[in-house]
């Protein structure tokens, strides 16, 4: 664990579940600008990083059932991809309100981590492709850098080709 997440141990729920698992990642803040809506291509700009490391945490419904899926911010969630994943046959992406009542967290800030109900979670296979990624520590300005594997492991996700990338 680096100092930067040790000096946030408690600040969400997303880092109090990777201290208690004991996962190694780190921490990164920046300045959210209010005004911006597309929090994942922000974070890429402030913190320097490839839109393709940095994945966005979107909440969906495969055939009525929540899911969670990871996506790189520079590129779209296939929605029949996810479906076929999941074994159903229509997906469809919840509402702000659903989203943020079901996982605890603010739209832009939601982490695929200490989410308030458990979801089902399918990653794209592009994030493997990274020796670190980074998702959201639940908040806004606040990013959690850690391997893909450890992400798969935390979340029991599915990993398969998901997104169409730009």
């Amino acid at each position: 664990m680096s100092i930067a997440a040790r000096s946030h141990a408690a600040a969400t729920p997303a880092l109090r579940v990777l201290n208690l698992a004991g996962i190694d990642y780190s921490v990164h803040q920046f300045d959210h600008d209010p005004t911006r809506r597309r929090y994942g291509t922000e974070a890429s700009e402030k913190l320097g990083v490839e839109s393709g490391r940095i994945l966005k945490t979107l909440m969906i419904h495969v055939d009525q059932q929540p899911v969670v899926a990871l996506v790189p911010v520079s590129g779209q969630l296939d929605l029949k991809a996810v479906a076929a994943v999941c074994g159903g046959k229509k997906a469809q992406l919840t509402g702000i309100a659903e989203t943020e009542r079901r996982t605890g967290y603010m739209v832009g800030g939601v982490s695929p981590f200490g989410q308030r109900n458990s979801s089902p979670v399918v990653m794209d296979l592009s994030a493997q492709e990274f020796s670190t990624v980074y998702v959201s520590a639940g908040r806004r300005g606040m990013e959690i850098e850690l391997r893909p594997d450890d992400l798969v492991m935390l979340t029991n996700a599915q990993v398969a080709r998901i997104a169409s990338l730009d």
